[in-house]
């Protein structure tokens, strides 16, 4: 296997016009334009016909994640305006239980005009269930490029949950030059959206509407879902002139024992709709080497990092083996879900285990999800963003779809 550290990311840069960016949504979800590539061959259709070119017997896997309003403004008493963006639980460390706290907890986040901030309290007041809440905001410490910020608030029924709801703002991505609008509430939310914890959209499902779903299910696809909460690290381009430069970023997933069963003896190919998606089933691959070396590991040993299927990884083991040390342990640990964590950086190189298809818009250029396309299309990627470009399609987060076989 080819160790991608050397890859120079300059070969994977293209020049995307702004103009080619979608800054809204189509007025229907399902009706953008999807490229398909298949067999080295390229061509277009409407994601309407999306299953018309599906394997037979395909399994399709969705993110269930759903975006929180992550962004918190408030006002010094000089009037500076400061931002803060919430981006994973610290204190309490779970998701779930970050969200039902009642009183304090600890974040790790970015700082919007962190100058302006040398110490003390932020506060503001929220208008919540009828009443005024006041939520504190006080900064910890530095870690990495953020900053561990405990929230503290006097409501004995009032959730941290409840408050991003009443006060906090739903971040959109950068590059569409745009503060949030109210219809995003709806339009940067998968219709299948359960799980609060992201603070991006997995941005291929927004294509998908429920008479979609339905659709296809009628026609013999079977579908799953994982978590996979996506972080503000999905945007960040790559810097380093050789992709062994860059830090990839950490991002916490979930998914369900009987998903994992499923995985293990569906035949038919699975087909992952989003990068997210991707990149929670191939880390299932490296969970299960980590398993195979250690049965009794804990939540904590579960975490892969961006060059383990490069070096560390039980090569001769197969992705049946793999899912089975999941299993296995989930059952002596008597739980039904497994927690993990993975930085995993998918590029040229990488050897796919479980995906064999990919729903997915088209990303930034040197970016870590250009990487991952190009590692799938075996480098064919350039060939394929040069239709997209001559073709009209529309780009990124809010634009047209591709299906990559």
């Amino acid at each position: 296997m080819t160790n991608p550290k050397n890859i120079q990311i300059s070969g994977y840069d293209y020049d995307l016009p702004d103009e080619r960016i979608a800054k809204y949504p189509l007025p229907q979800r399902d009706m953008s334009k999807l490229l398909v590539y298949r067999n080295g061959e390229i061509g277009e259709a409407h994601f309407g016909q999306l299953t018309e070119y599906l394997p037979a017997g395909a399994l399709l896997v969705f993110n269930n994640t759903r975006v929180i309003q992550a962004r918190l403004p408030f006002r010094k008493e000089t009037g500076a305006h400061i931002e803060i963006f919430c981006l994973e639980p610290a204190e309490p460390h779970d998701y779930a239980l970050a969200f039902r706290q009642t009183r304090q907890c600890t974040w790790l986040c970015l700082v919007g005009n962190l100058r302006k901030w040398k110490g003390g309290l932020l506060q503001q007041t929220v208008q919540l269930k009828g009443e005024t809440v006041r939520l504190t905001a006080e900064r910890k410490e530095t870690r990495g490029d953020g900053h561990l910020i405990t929230f503290s608030w006097e409501h004995p029924s009032c959730t941290f949950a409840d408050l991003l709801d009443a006060a906090g703002v739903l971040p959109i991505p950068h590059y569409l030059h745009r503060e949030t609008e109210q219809a995003d509430m709806q339009t940067y939310q998968t219709v299948y959206a359960k799980i609060k914890g992201s603070v991006a959209a997995p941005t291929a499902g927004l294509h998908f509407t429920s008479d979609t779903l339905v659709a296809m299910e009628k026609k013999g696809f079977t579908r799953e879902e994982v978590t996979l909460h996506v972080g503000a690290g999905t945007f960040k381009p790559v810097r380093s002139e050789m992709v062994g430069g860059h830090d990839m970023h950490a991002e916490h997933f979930s998914v369900q024992r009987h998903t994992i069963a499923r995985l293990l003896r569906h035949e038919a190919p699975v087909i992952a709709v989003g990068t997210t998606s991707v990149r929670t089933l191939e880390s299932l691959y490296c969970i299960g080497a980590i398993l195979s070396g250690n049965p009794e590991a804990t939540e904590s040993d579960l975490q892969v990092g961006q060059w383990m299927p490069y070096e560390n990884c039980t090569r001769s083991l197969s992705t049946r083996e793999a899912l089975q040390h999941i299993l296995d342990y989930l059952d002596r640990r008597q739980t039904d879900r497994l927690v993990a964590q993975t930085r995993l950086l998918i590029a040229p190189g990488y050897t796919f285990k479980i995906v064999r298809g990919i729903i997915t818009n088209f990303h930034q250029p040197q970016s870590t999800l250009l990487l991952l396309v190009s590692a799938f299309v075996r480098n064919d990627w350039r060939r394929i963003y040069d239709y997209a470009l001559s073709h009209d399609f529309r780009f990124l987060s809010y634009g047209d779809c591709s299906l990559l076989l």
